[in-house]
């Protein structure tokens, strides 16, 4: 099973390039980010044409979220994060996709930094932290997937230099992204890439594709119960080369099936110890 994340960056005006992105790489979840749409808005029919049946939360001009599944319907669980009655922000979007539990979101940016922004970023990835708590505590396979504007570590950067003041770098974004992932969550991507400078955002401005200036902000988290399953985590970088493009790149990861095999057996301490091994790796600190 493929399962993707994607900030869109406007469904409408990137609808083109998504579309083609679901033909060639066939994800059989995908989470979109950024819909900018209000949910009259969401494109369903050409989403359908595709193969694919959607839940999701739109916000007129900002946010949005969504979760496609390929051949099956979602069933929507929760829409909002909980934690906050008065946050109207359409950031977050929960659905059952058969055994899985997919949360798909879209963290508050919290630009510019110190202010309101900030603080509302701060308080978000604490809400995020709880929910997460209780989604482990459920005992079902779960995958959070979405952009978490959170870059954890320098490695996960190609030069921190310019980058010192903004809120996807402060210690204190950092170190709640740390202290969601020591609640037993796995960085697929990292996981897998232990040591490889790999990225999934880059900015429009000053040829950062060309020159691969790029930034991991884009993440999968899975909980414990499937780094047994976990076979491969990557970037679909040609689609940030394309016409049009996001500045995001799709971020996946694939999954044995639930009915472990051999393979799959055999795999369970060398993933596990991958991700282990990676939580100790001296480039990921929060400092």
């Amino acid at each position: 099973m493929k399962i993707a994340t994607f900030n869109v960056n406007g469904i409408g005006s990137r609808l083109p390039a998504l579309l083609e992105w679901l033909a060639r790489e066939s994800p059989d979840i995908a989470c979109l980010q950024e819909l900018k749409a209000p949910d009259a808005a969401f494109p369903l029919a050409a989403i359908r044409l595709a193969g694919y049946e959607a839940v999701w939360h739109g916000q007129r001009s900002f946010n949005g979220v969504a979760i496609l599944a390929r051949g099956t319907t979602p069933l929507e669980v929760r829409r909002g994060l909980p934690g906050d009655p008065d946050d109207t922000h359409s950031r977050y979007i929960e659905a059952a996709v058969g055994e899985l539990m997919i949360g798909c979101l879209y963290l508050p940016n919290g630009n510019p930094q110190p202010g309101p922004k900030f603080d509302y970023k701060l308080a978000w990835l604490e809400r995020l932290i709880q929910h997460a708590g209780a989604l482990l505590a459920s005992g079902r396979p779960v995958v959070l997937a979405g952009d978490y504007n959170v870059v954890p570590t320098d490695f996960d950067i190609y030069d921190p230099t310019y980058w010192r003041k903004d809120a996807l770098l402060q210690p204190e974004s950092r170190a709640s992204y740390r202290r969601l992932l020591d609640q037993g969550w796995i960085d697929a991507l990292r996981a897998r890439h232990p040591r490889e400078r790999i990225y999934t955002f880059w900015d429009y401005f000053r040829d950062h594709w060309k020159r691969n200036a790029g930034l991991r902000i884009d993440h999968l988290l899975l909980s414990p119960d499937l780094a047994p399953r976990l076979l491969d985590a990557n970037v679909d970088g040609w689609v940030r080369g394309g016409e049009k493009p996001s500045d995001h790149a799709p971020t996946w990861v694939t999954l044995a099936p639930s009915e472990a095999t051999d393979l799959t057996r055999a795999r369970r301490a060398s993933v596990s110890g991958t991700a282990a091994r990676f939580l100790h790796f001296p480039s990921y600190s929060i400092e």
